[in-house]
């Protein structure tokens, strides 16, 4: 009987992918796991966000936590007032910094209208700020469609700039 668990594992082991192509929380088991969550981000006791995942592991080592499954980050502004969400594939949370690093069809939605797409997008807590160093497009309510690389943004998407952009608009020459 033990022969036939080791050789099963052994398959098992031989078949998987290769470690490189792993993210890093792959190559150890998790401390904790959980489904179905909601992460509640303050400061000064102050909501600022609320992350919601289908899936969660915990890394008490390493000090992280990874999300997946549809996960979804509304932020709010000062007074408490919803300002943006973000929707992405998974999401990597630093639980010293409280920084999160968005990945995977990443879009972020300003209430104003405005729209980016990236395919990572990271949110410093401390500054309140978002940026990437990706391609991006971001769409504008007056139909605007700009495109760069990189790009920096407060977490309402009302103060932003591409660090190098490009795109089209339908505006008129003034």
């Amino acid at each position: 009987m033990i022969k036939y668990i080791l050789g099963f594992s052994l398959i098992l082991f031989s078949c998987g992918a290769n470690e490189e192509e792993l993210l890093e929380s792959r190559l150890s088991l998790p401390d904790q796991e959980s489904w179905g969550v909601k992460i509640l981000l303050t400061k000064e006791g102050d909501l600022r966000a609320q992350i919601v995942s289908g899936h969660l592991e915990k890394y008490n080592e390493k000090e992280f936590i990874l999300l997946e499954n549809d996960v979804k980050v509304d932020f709010f502004d000062n007074n408490e007032n919803h300002s943006s969400v973000i929707t992405s594939d998974k999401a990597e949370v630093d639980q010293v910094s409280n920084d999160m690093k968005a990945i995977g069809n990443v879009v972020a939605i300003a209430d104003s209208g405005i729209t980016l797409y990236s395919k990572t997008l990271t949110y410093n807590s401390k500054k309140e700020k978002l940026y990437t160093k990706e391609s991006i497009m971001i769409t504008t309510y007056d139909s605007d469609t700009l495109y760069g690389v990189g790009f920096e943004s407060d977490s309402d998407l009302k103060n932003w700039h591409i660090l190098d952009p490009s795109g089209v608009t339908n505006r008129g020459v003034k």
